[in-house]
């Protein structure tokens, strides 16, 4: 057994003997993450995960594993657990039993919602959150990862390396030409845009994406899809998702959650072809 850590990032005094055989039947397995120890090539390790609400299980010995670099799209009926699976990976939620490990030391079930934004996991709900009054370069500066209030980030001067930053992030979700403009006034599909900048921002190893593209144009769709493919392997990402398309499109590897576990695993075209998934999720 793992003793149970903190936030210093030390070694794993007895990592877990039997995950390399998962991981590696996954094909999963990367460099170092930044200052986390991913020495197995995972980022997140979760297993015999279970999660009651009086006596409802939301999440039934769920074990999953999302390698350094990977893009993973999560998919499944409505009440499958996909929330409530975001919810025990940020610490929202409390697991029943099992182990929830960021890389090799880092145990999610002793740490804070704000430990675990600051070690490295960012999310991304449905409906953006921006500030509407401010302008697009404004909700970038108060998400940097500094520990600021956020009225003094505002009056604070930013030094060069913070306003490159930004501007290298006002570039990567495409608003450089947005940047004075208030937040307020962005299209749907634009909001969406600047919360994961803002995420980015923080400098996040795994960002957790609830359907990103619910409600975009084309175009924005396309644009996302761009973007997460072009995010993956700097970061690991974990996207759930409805739309089948857009899954095709991004995918590496595709997780089916029903009734709390795993029902599937495997590319897009192994799942699709899967009696069980077709029966609970795709249909015929």
């Amino acid at each position: 057994m793992r003793s149970v850590p903190s936030l210093m990032l030390e070694p794993a005094l007895n990592p877990n003997q039997d995950a390399g055989t998962s991981r590696d039947a996954l094909g999963l397995g990367g460099a170092s993450t930044g200052g986390l120890d991913t020495r197995h090539g995972t980022i997140l390790t979760l297993e015999d995960i279970s999660v009651s609400f009086d006596g409802f299980k939301a999440l039934n010995n769920l074990n999953l594993y999302i390698g350094v670099g990977e893009l993973r799209c999560i998919i499944g009926p409505n009440g499958a657990g996909k929330t409530t699976l975001m919810d025990v990976i940020t610490g929202k939620t409390r697991p029943t039993a099992g182990k929830a490990w960021f890389g090799e030391t880092l145990d999610l079930t002793q740490m804070s919602e704000v430990q675990i934004a600051q070690a490295g996991i960012g999310r991304k709900f449905q409906k953006p959150t921006v500030f509407e009054a401010l302008t697009v370069f404004e909700n970038l500066e108060l998400a940097q990862k500094t520990d600021k209030s956020v009225w003094a980030s505002l009056r604070a001067r930013l030094n060069g390396e913070q306003r490159d930053h930004i501007e290298r992030t006002l570039g990567t979700i495409r608003l450089d030409a947005f940047a004075q403009r208030p937040a307020g006034l962005l299209s749907h599909g634009q909001k969406q845009f600047l919360e994961i900048g803002m995420l980015l921002m923080q400098d996040p190893q795994l960002l957790l994406l609830d359907e990103p593209v619910a409600g975009m144009t084309d175009a924005e769709t396309e644009f996302t899809a761009e973007l997460f493919k072009g995010l993956a392997g700097q970061r690991s990402l974990m996207v759930v998702e409805h739309d089948m398309g857009f899954v095709g499109t991004i995918a590496d590897h595709v997780t089916v959650l029903h009734q709390g576990s795993v029902l599937a695993e495997g590319s897009l075209e192994d799942v699709q072809a899967d009696e069980r998934v077709i029966e609970v999720y795709l249909g015929r």
